[in-house]
């Protein structure tokens, strides 16, 4: 076998990189409710605080996350993954003193510590995604982005599902809520060096990347600009507010950001005080409801590049099959919010999870089949900081409704966001690019 051949799906190696990293940054900050009884019971903390506690994170991460993809489109990914990457490390190690950071130095108290920790913490996480769109961008296929956008966004569920036993394993090995943390930040060093060693910002760039590889490449790409207008001068990243697309589909991006951060940051706890679950069950039930969001979010990007293949409608394939999934998973809350056995409340959760992660893939997609090639990380940055007031929304009104109405109440929330995402998805035209005052705007693959 020659070498060209053996390396003829290089890029592929580099999309397993990315989920792995991607993997450790999702486990990093969930890990953090798994402490939840170490740490509310050692500073104090009531269900209120606790809410506020998961909730500091998404402040920082939609600055992270707005920026990431900008600093991705100017310098590259491959720079923006070194900064964040480290940074985000880092701070998962100090956040086991965060509290005592706070007690020794914010006035006395652990809350404005962890507040501190959190935030930053947040910012550095929140490139991640931005910059995976940006990775996805330049290393995939045309007609693999479906699939590929997928396989990247695996990380998302898988990570949620491995949070479980892997903080849980963590904790009882070590007997130290703040060994944990170390070790996850350490773990994430790791991976970006070894990550690093083989990737560019481009396949161009890569000498790893054989001859008939980035000729596939580059055919496949000319093949789907066919037919379509050049890009033109960059658009300036104002003109993502011009695109009803654009915003509509943050808003769909939002709802499923509401419920992966409610079930990522909630699902520990709820499970102890209503079900009376110690932490040594935890690590096997926390996992059950992202069981088959692991599987559907792969197949949901199959699935639109399917119906895309099969209908050529663009719209059919992103904006009415995300929205069905949104019909589903609304339906699916409602009826978690009736049931009362832990049974048919984990079988409902890992239902409404599945069926929430099978359109992931198509947010993203669709900013890439609507945005200029040129402004990709922008663009996806703006949905990921819009839609990632979820981030902060999920995980502290959920406190607040948790401790003046019962757990029952954040389910009705989670299928009224979902409902939401639905009606906005319907109305998504992906391929319609934004244009400036007076353009005219090319309409892509649109149909």
């Amino acid at each position: 076998m020659t070498t060209e051949t053996q390396n003829s799906r290089f890029r592929y190696r580099i999309f397993t990189m990315v989920v792995l990293l991607a993997l450790i940054n999702y486990i990093d900050r969930g890990a953090m409710s798994y402490a939840a009884a170490h740490i509310t019971g050692e500073y104090g903390l009531d269900r209120g605080d606790w809410g506020s506690v998961l909730g500091y994170f998404g402040y920082g991460y939609m600055v992270g996350a707005l920026f990431g993809g900008m600093l991705a489109d100017r310098y590259g990914p491959r720079k923006v993954w070194i900064v964040a990457g480290v940074t985000w490390s880092v701070f998962e190690i100090a956040t086991a003193w965060a509290g005592d950071f706070g007690l020794a130095f914010l006035g006395g108290s652990a809350l404005a510590g962890f507040a501190t920790i959190r935030i930053l913490f947040g910012a550095a996480e929140g490139p991640a995604y931005s910059i995976i769109n940006k990775t996805i961008a330049n290393w995939a296929t045309p007609r693999e982005r479906g699939f590929v956008v997928g396989f990247g966004l695996l990380s998302t569920p898988l990570g949620a599902l491995l949070t479980a036993p892997v903080a849980v394993g963590l904790l009882s090995l070590t007997g130290s809520w703040r060994a944990m943390f170390y070790i996850l930040g350490g773990a994430g060093l790791i991976v970006l060096v070894f990550f690093m060693r083989i990737f560019t910002d481009r396949p161009e760039t890569n000498p790893r990347v054989s001859p008939a590889e980035l000729r596939e490449i580059q055919s496949a790409r000319q093949q789907a600009a066919a037919g379509q207008a050049v890009d033109g001068p960059a658009l300036p990243w104002w003109t993502f507010f011009r695109s009803k697309t654009l915003m509509l589909n943050t808003l769909g991006y939002f709802s499923f950001m509401y419920v992966n951060f409610l079930l990522l940051t909630w699902t520990p706890k709820y499970l102890q005080d209503n079900f009376g679950y110690s932490l040594s069950s935890l690590w096997y039930m926390g996992m059950i409801p992202w069981t088959g969001a692991c599987v559907t979010v792969l197949l949901g990007g199959r699935i639109s590049d399917l119906l895309l293949k099969r209908t050529g409608s663009l719209k059919i394939a992103r904006s009415w099959f995300a929205a069905g999934c949104l019909l589903a998973t609304a339906l699916c809350f409602m009826l978690v919010s009736q049931a009362q056995s832990v049974f048919a409340v984990i079988a409902l959760m890992t239902l409404a999870n599945a069926l929430n992660a099978l359109p992931n893939s198509v947010y993203w997609a669709v900013v890439i089949d609507t945005a200029p090639a040129s402004r990709v990380g922008t663009f996806s940055g703006l949905m990921h900081f819009f839609a990632n007031i979820a981030s902060i929304l999920a995980p502290t009104l959920t406190g607040y409704l948790a401790a003046r109405h019962g757990y029952s109440v954040m389910f009705v929330a989670a299928s009224i966001a979902t409902a939401i995402g639905m009606i906005a998805m319907l109305q998504v035209r992906p391929g319609v690019a934004p244009r400036l005052p007076g353009a005219n705007a090319h309409s892509g693959a649109a149909r």
